[in-house]
């Protein structure tokens, strides 16, 4: 069975609405064989990673940047979980074998700096973008709670 990992970081209900339709898309009754496996950022570590065949990541934007949640998930993982970096700092290539992520980010005004921050250690990663970034800002709408449930389903169906 494939093992889907969520990691997220949900402390207000704007964003839990999110998370909770992400997630029920990662549990859609016809994905099977994918276990759906839900991590708060704080409480993920690098067995969960290692584990896992593929990845969904969530998070506010604060201040221009992703949650300080989860910025220390990706700091205490990323050594363990194959992260590497170029001698100029940059995100190194890590090679063939690169399993799967989606990501989505709410804002109240801009989330372009959470998604760049994201994006950037999740580059120096054996991590793939498989689906759009989920970029909601303002209030959170049916539309965007559709779009959390077809992002969710889409890395599910993706391992199953």
């Amino acid at each position: 069975m494939s093992r889907l990992l969520v990691v997220h970081h949900s402390p207000t209900p704007t964003v839990r609405s999110l998370t909770d339709a992400v997630l029920a898309g990662a549990h859609d009754d016809e994905i099977e064989g994918v276990e759906v496996v839900v991590r708060a950022a704080l409480d993920a570590d690098a067995e969960d990673v290692l584990a896992a065949d593929g990845y969904l990541l969530g998070t506010p934007a604060n201040f221009g940047y992703m949650s300080g949640a989860l910025k220390h998930f990706f700091d205490t993982i990323f050594l363990e979980a194959g992260g590497a970096l170029a001698d100029d700092g940059s995100a190194a290539g890590t090679g063939p074998g690169k399993k799967p992520y989606g990501l989505w980010v709410h804002g109240r005004y801009d989330v372009t700096g959470a998604v760049r921050s994201v994006q950037s250690i999740v580059g120096a990663l054996p991590w793939v973008q498989a689906a759009e970034v989920l970029e909601v800002v303002g209030d959170v709408t049916d539309r965007h709670r559709e779009s959390a449930y077809e992002l969710g389903g889409t890395l599910a169906a993706l391992l199953s």
